[in-house]
């Protein structure tokens, strides 16, 4: 079935991607996973090449770009070269900072920090995950208390991603001990301010070369300017902005399934075994064929999913449904692919390898499975 998401000009994006990603980052990717650091080099490349800070508005160094399918395509593009560390700080820079920014923020705000992270030169993230809390962020225990012009940040964070090289971050505190979900609010804390230190950079399974970390807040002043959107509301920013990270999440899962298809397709018809390819074996045969079944189904709904997000009609209940189901598929179709390479499906140096331990955090983040499954299970019982 023809695909009709991308136009021409995605089209002649997704070459200015290729050529970016051939010239700045595969020569240097397996030297950046080694030492589980993505080069801040990687970032400024990015953003003279236009690949960063696409939406970010015009009068801020951006493009004004607001088409998520030009995103699409750069997800697409990562997953075809297993640079999936880069893309991941990548799509939380893109999707999530940079929209909060520009859609919470002052012209001040936006003045001061859009241009920046358009241009790779400053690096976002956001801290809402603590030690103690998960998808629970209603346990949040950071706290942020008003003290004249400024507020007082006391709390961590862990599994943040950027967390090492992030210069602006978003931090999701508890501005009112009594206000229930109405008591949280989003302040910005600035790289180089004191009290706020980075802990460890954590040792994960896959996405060896993207930084995630422990953040530390010990007595951090932020100025009152900082605050971004409105002070109370920051749990329903979280919500307002959960269609855009899930359904990122969601583009990313399928790219990388067809992805991983793609490559043991053309391993299987290439590797013989018996005396002749084990793509002519019936039961490869059918694998290949139920996972491009199944990838093509689910890609069908995402390019509808993203449509409707580029049209302002994607709902945090469709969008839940997306990330599940693509994340799911994303980690069954990498593990049937591994065994499809066999022996050579474990080995770190095929791309499929590390497909497969970047794949597995996916249906964790930005909201577990099961969280997912509760949201739309609520609904169904809502009637």
């Amino acid at each position: 079935m023809q695909r009709t998401i991308f136009e021409q000009d995605h089209e002649a994006h997704r070459e200015t991607v290729r050529e970016f990603l051939a010239r700045e980052i595969e020569p240097n990717y397996e030297q950046w996973e080694a030492d589980r650091l993505i080069d801040r080099s990687a970032w400024l490349a990015a953003g003279k090449s236009g690949i960063v800070g696409l939406a970010v508005p015009e009068e801020f160094g951006g493009s004004g770009v607001t088409d998520f399918r030009f995103r699409y395509v750069v997800a697409e593009e990562i997953a075809r070269t297993a640079t999936t560390s880069f893309g991941s700080g990548l799509a939380l820079q893109d999707d999530i900072a940079i929209p909060y920014i520009a859609n919470l923020g002052t012209h001040e705000q936006k003045q001061r920090w859009l241009p920046g992270m358009a241009a790779g030169e400053l690096i976002g993230a956001i801290a809402m995950t603590e030690p103690g809390t998960g998808s629970d962020l209603q346990g949040i225990k950071t706290t942020a208390v008003r003290d004249g012009d400024d507020w007082v940040i006391n709390g961590q964070k862990t599994f943040i991603t950027n967390g090492i090289h992030s210069d602006v971050v978003i931090v999701v505190a508890r501005t009112d001990p009594n206000a229930g979900s109405r008591g949280f609010s989003l302040l910005v804390v600035e790289r180089g301010m004191p009290g706020f230190s980075r802990g460890r950079k954590l040792h994960k399974v896959g996405l060896a070369g993207q930084d995630t970390a422990e953040l530390v807040f010990e007595d951090v002043r932020v100025p009152a300017a900082n605050l971004l959107g409105a002070e109370g509301r920051g749990f329903v920013h979280l919500m307002e902005n959960l269609p855009l990270e899930r359904i990122s999440i969601a583009v990313n899962a399928i790219a990388a399934a067809k992805a991983a298809y793609r490559w043991t397709r053309d391993y299987v018809f290439e590797r013989k075994a018996f005396g002749k390819p084990i793509g002519d074996l019936q039961n490869t045969r059918f694998a290949l064929a139920e996972m491009l079944t199944e990838i093509e189904v689910t890609e069908s709904h995402i390019d509808r999913c993203v449509l409707a997000l580029n049209a302002d009609e994607l709902t945090a209940l469709d969008a839940s449904k997306g990330k599940w189901w693509a994340s799911e598929l994303q980690k069954r179709v990498v593990d049937r692919c591994v065994q499809l390479h066999g022996g050579y499906g474990y080995m770190m140096e095929y791309p499929i390898g590390r497909a497969y331990v970047d794949s597995r955090i996916q249906t964790i983040y930005g909201g577990t499975t099961e969280i997912m499954k509760e949201i739309i299970g609520r609904d169904i019982a809502a009637g």
